[in-house]
């Protein structure tokens, strides 16, 4: 129990130390930063239920109102903002690519990368595209193509968490918890 609670823990400082990297403002509002790969990576190393629970302890500090988004932002006011639905599809992305990393019969890479695509990018789109055209007033088509730029970021991040994920289960295969 301890040691989950320190994952889930450590993961979730992983997502705040990630927001630390430079985010690049697009015109919709939603930048690019580098918290979707400690996303992805919560999934494919803690698994679909710790991985959540790390994902959901870091949103709740933010929304409680530390700026651990990227460029400083907190505050339960990011409901209200563009970001509202990657904010609202981080547990659900989390979740996917943990479920999948821990159910799928390939190797721990090719599992783990799987898992990103599908949660970290697939999942938190959808959701995030949801939520940009609601809260932007645009049409479905119309945020999806807000959304566009960040694909190419997301895909390399979806690689690198595939690639420290086998890193980790080789390294230390008790630590990969997707997979046990």
């Amino acid at each position: 129990m301890e040691k989950n609670l320190a994952h889930i823990a450590l993961f979730a400082a992983l997502i705040a130390v990630l927001g630390f990297v430079p985010k690049l403002d697009l015109a919709s509002g939603v930048p690019i930063t580098a918290q979707s790969l400690g996303v992805m990576l919560c999934g494919t190393v803690l698994g679909a239920r710790r991985g959540t629970l790390a994902v959901l302890l870091f949103l709740g500090l933010t929304l409680a109102g530390l700026p651990l988004l990227a460029g400083g932002r907190g505050g339960i006011g990011l409901l209200a903002s563009p970001t509202a639905g990657y904010i609202i599809g981080f547990p659900l992305a989390a979740f996917a690519a943990g479920l999948i990393t821990s159910r799928l019969q390939a190797p721990v890479g090719l599992a783990a990368t799987l898992g990103a695509v599908i949660g970290g990018i697939v999942v938190l789109h959808a959701v995030g595209i949801l939520g940009m055209a609601l809260v932007l007033g645009k049409t479905l088509p119309e945020a999806a193509l807000l959304a566009t730029p960040f694909l190419i970021g997301d895909s390399i991040k979806a690689v690198l968490a595939g690639a420290i994920t086998q890193g980790i289960a080789r390294m230390r295969p008790e630590a990969l918890l997707s997979r046990s």
